[in-house]
């Protein structure tokens, strides 16, 4: 069974992005494990000094969690058109091991707003060696209101984008049961 890690970029109590990976787990495919990382907040600053066999607890706990899954999962907002620092620090930490290297990653966003974030974080992937899978990244337009997940995946285009973009991660580009067709309404599918 596949396991996709899902981290949010967000730190806030009731985060958007954070309400797209619960979601995605509710409309996970069949045979599709996800589990929501829940430890943003608790990362100390990187201090490359530290980056060795004597880490901090939630660094060893972060890359065991990330060394443990088929597949990453980031959904995540865009502040001052940059990659949300807590989210920053967590890939800082990780650049020094091997967890993230040839691991499928999947990118997420919840505005079209979202314009600087993406391609930032997609750089950022690429130089740990991270193998950001394009037709799972998605933009999920939820900007306007306060989405709960149970929201998110009773809205049937939503679920749809969601199940189809996380059988592309989990199963990194073998045909899903119902991804004959395009994601309907990603804009960013194609790059």
């Amino acid at each position: 069974m596949p396991h996709v890690l899902a981290i949010s970029g967000s730190l806030r109590a009731h985060s958007t992005n954070t309400e797209l990976l619960r979601a995605a787990s509710l409309a996970a495919p069949p045979g599709v494990a996800i589990t929501l990382y829940a430890g943003l907040a608790t990362l100390p600053h990187f201090n490359p000094d530290v980056d060795d066999d004597a880490l901090p607890e939630p660094v060893v706990a972060l890359r065991r969690a990330v060394a443990g899954a088929d597949a990453v999962l980031i959904s995540t907002p865009e502040y001052a058109h940059g990659v949300p620092g807590s989210l920053k620090n967590a890939l800082d930490w990780l650049v020094g091991g091997p967890e993230m290297v040839e691991k499928r990653v999947a990118l997420w966003h919840a505005s079209t707003w979202s314009t600087f974030a993406p391609a930032q974080l997609a750089e950022i992937l690429h130089t740990m060696s991270a193998r950001v899978v394009e037709e799972a990244s998605v933009t999920i337009n939820l900007r306007g209101r306060s989405w709960q997940a149970i929201e998110i995946i009773g809205d049937d285009a939503h679920r749809d984008i969601i199940a189809v973009a996380l059988c592309l991660l989990a199963r990194s580009g073998e045909r899903c049961d119902n991804s004959a067709t395009p994601l309907p309404g990603n804009d960013r599918a194609n790059g």
